[in-house]
């Protein structure tokens, strides 16, 4: 048989496990997950290869009405990631029993994409099994999908069955990066990431989407034995700078712990991870901070 490569959009509205999908199809953790929504808000290729076919997946940020630069920069980032693509993975939750406002607007997107689409129904150990039909009759009266999957996402035996039916979806073609590339991610960025991650897990909702990570200095010693990462974390608020150092440093340690232990894992060395926190009011909106971020347009 001959070789199979292409790429893969993976869609959804915030929060509905398409980070935790790319974590489980790739085997490592490659993309932040969190309970709160819009956790994502880069499209960050993935690499998925056998023997038969390599296919690369682009995890995006949730889809939802932007409320400032950023948001607009998450939308275009998702919409982006739809063009010249092979196949489109979308996300819903079986929670959801049937199709919502934010669904449709998806679905609206994707039939002007014009690319085959997976469904993937999410979630489906929070449902009873008999509403899982009803969910399946409800979105497939609005849409020609190429398969209809109800899944788990935290479940292994879901990426084989994921992986079957996108195989068949790939063209033939050559291997698009190297054998055992896992992200076209620099470490760096992971590494900002990571960091993040650990504050949406940590901190009240009202403050982790306020806030945004940006790496200073990013340096391993000639030994390659320690990796030293000086780090600026922004918020848009006095107050939200207070609940991110916590009392007497305790939060701001607690989130370097356990962003340097994940760090560790991913590089592979020592690392030593001096952390800041700075307010920048309204660096959501601000191009000149946004760019300093990564989030370039």
């Amino acid at each position: 048989m001959a070789y199979k490569s292409g790429f893969v959009t993976i869609v959804g509205r915030p929060n509905t496990g398409k980070s935790t999908l790319l974590n489980l199809l790739t085997g490592e953790k490659i993309a932040i997950m969190s309970e709160k929504p819009q956790t994502t808000r880069h499209a960050i290729k993935t690499i998925v290869g056998t023997s038969r076919y390599q296919a690369v997946f682009i995890d995006t940020p949730g889809m939802h009405k932007p409320k400032n630069k950023l948001g607009t920069y998450m939308m275009d980032a998702a919409i982006g990631a739809l063009e010249d693509v092979d196949a489109v993975i979308w996300m819903v939750e079986a929670t959801d029993r049937k199709p919502g406002p934010g669904d449709l607007h998806i679905l609206e997107v994707l039939s002007k994409a014009s690319r085959p689409v997976v469904l993937l129904i999410n979630k489906i150990d929070l449902v009873p099994k008999e509403s899982l039909l009803p969910i399946i009759q409800n979105f497939s009266a609005l849409y020609a999908f190429s398969a209809i999957i109800p899944v788990s996402a935290l479940h292994i035996e879901t990426k084989d069955r994921v992986m079957n039916e996108i195989e068949q979806l790939l063209p033939e073609g050559e291997p698009y990066f190297p054998k055992d590339t896992l992200t076209d991610q620099p470490e760096k960025v992971i590494a900002q990431e990571l960091i993040r991650e650990k504050m949406l897990q940590l901190l009240s909702d009202e403050v982790p989407h306020g806030i945004g990570v940006e790496i200073l200095s990013y340096k391993r010693n000639t030994q390659k034995t320690l990796l030293e990462i000086d780090a600026n974390i922004f918020c848009e608020r006095d107050s939200h700078k207070g609940m991110v150092i916590g009392k007497g440093g305790d939060m701001l340690k607690k989130i370097g712990t356990l962003a340097r232990e994940d760090i560790e894992k991913m590089v592979g060395c020592k690392v030593f991870l001096r952390l800041w926190v700075k307010v920048r009011e309204n660096w959501r909106d601000n191009d000149a901070v946004l760019n300093e971020l990564g989030y370039k347009r």
